[in-house]
């Protein structure tokens, strides 16, 4: 299965959680990118492109906002892959609560198929 995680930057959340889970599932992908252009640049992370949305089986986001990004790029094509963790942009890269968030909304079964 391939899973994408998606935040602002891709720095802080979707980094964090697309290395978590590539460490100990080594049966599936992980990828992770950030939705602003600009944020992105000035962090030198990588973009979300069509190419890596067409790419995941499963998209993980941090906030409503970022759904409401994808559709307004892609329409519904992608929607029906998204989940929305709800997890707040006020946590550091592998942050203790950051880590233990994710571990307690994505349930390992989702990501491993």
């Amino acid at each position: 299965m391939n899973t994408h995680f998606l935040c602002t930057a891709n720095i802080q959340r979707s980094k964090t959680a697309e290395e978590l889970f590539q460490a100990f599932d080594k049966q599936n992908a992980y990828r992770s990118a950030g939705l602003s252009a600009k944020y992105v640049a000035r962090a030198g992370s990588t973009l979300c492109s069509e190419e890596l949305l067409e790419w995941a089986d499963k998209i993980y986001v941090f906030e409503q906002a970022h759904i409401d990004r994808i559709s307004l790029y892609t329409g519904n094509a992608h929607l029906s892959k998204i989940v929305n963790l709800n997890i707040p942009d006020e946590f550091q890269y592998f942050q203790r609560e950051l880590v233990l968030l994710l571990l307690e909304r994505v349930t390992v079964s989702d990501v491993t198929g």
